[in-house]
């Protein structure tokens, strides 16, 4: 690698000017870059088995029965260092996984 010339003047700060339609591509940009990084964030969230069956995420009535399914490699899950947790992404495969088609009428 080269060196880098060492800069002897500090450079004139200047502004660009935004047009009212350059603005409001910005804006867009960075609230699409906004959800982005919500959904990016989202799919990082971990839940206990106790949360899953309070906000009844999973058809189970207990945690007990919902780790024990897990123990047995029944249900979607991570094994975080040893602890059974539950991202978003286990919940939507257990779901598509135990979905049932209706009956045609």
């Amino acid at each position: 690698m080269t060196a880098q010339p060492v800069q002897s003047k500090a450079r004139k700060a200047t502004r660009t000017t935004k047009s009212k339609h350059l603005a409001s591509v910005v804006h867009a940009a960075g609230a699409d870059l906004a959800a982005a990084e919500a959904a990016e964030k989202a799919d990082l969230i971990r839940w206990s088995p106790e949360y899953v069956v309070k906000e009844q995420l999973l058809p189970y009535t207990s945690a007990r029965v919902l780790r024990e399914k897990c123990y047995k490699r029944l249900v979607f899950h991570h094994n975080d260092g040893g602890r059974i947790t539950f991202s978003p992404m286990s919940i939507r495969a257990e779901h598509a996984r135990t979905l049932v088609a209706p009956l045609a009428a």
